[in-house]
């Protein structure tokens, strides 16, 4: 199948509503371009420098999402124009965005990644972590970041009972989290959740957000 059938494959088989981000990482600009010709203007990248270097060869209507672990160096090279950042973890990058997005007059749209997995892997606040964080906010000026909703990566297992526990960990942690902080505000109203090996799921669980990649792309190239 063409990257554009996938892409119409995938969005036929979740809720409508859905945001479907096709992961573009290691997929070359001509590839890019062809789901971006069929359509599709919503692309995820996991490394800035990827990131930086696409988003300047690559249509400008392009809506960019960076869901790679951000060190806080790196914010200042995709502040200018990144859309949304997923793999928010820790009070110092969020003060650190703030910072760069008040430097280009923007207001930046974050997720808060939250840690539901087995592996030590992966990066992401434990739910004690999270509600320490939300409860310093009041206090922090913050004036440049809209805090937009949560992000989380289930564990890299067959067993789909597993993976169906995990995301429903992060939909229950979600509701707590925007009925205790976010009652009043309907822009914190995201939860992405879902991959490639297990968006189906998620979708049941409360998904409002898809990151796929090898679904729509093929299986990668690791570079």
């Amino acid at each position: 199948m063409s990257i554009a059938a996938n892409i119409e494959k995938i969005k036929q088989e979740s809720n409508p509503k859905i945001k479907l981000i096709a992961v573009s990482k290691t997929q070359s600009n001509q590839e890019i371009l062809e789901a971006y010709n069929s359509g599709h203007k919503i692309f995820a990248e996991n490394k800035v420098q990827e990131l930086c270097t696409k988003q300047s060869e690559l249509p400008s209507d392009i809506e960019w999402h960076l869901i790679g672990h951000l060190q806080t160096n790196k914010v200042k090279f995709i502040a200018q124009f990144v859309h949304l950042i997923h793999s928010v973890d820790s009070k110092k990058l969020l003060l650190e965005i703030n910072k760069q997005a008040a430097k280009h007059n923007r207001i930046q749209k974050v997720l808060l990644q939250v840690f539901i997995a087995e592996e030590e892997t992966k990066f992401g606040l434990s739910k004690d972590e999270l509600f320490e964080l939300l409860n310093t906010l009041p206090n922090c000026n913050l004036s440049n970041i809209e805090i937009v909703g949560l992000m989380g990566m289930a564990s890299n297992t067959e067993n789909e009972l597993q993976i169906r526990n995990e995301f429903a960990s992060i939909k229950k942690i979600f509701d707590e989290v925007k009925s205790s902080y976010f009652k009043s505000q309907n822009l914190f109203c995201e939860l992405s959740i879902g991959m490639s090996s297990d968006y189906l799921i998620a979708v049941d669980e409360g998904s409002t957000m898809l990151r796929i990649g090898s679904l729509i792309f093929g299986e990668r190239v690791n570079k």
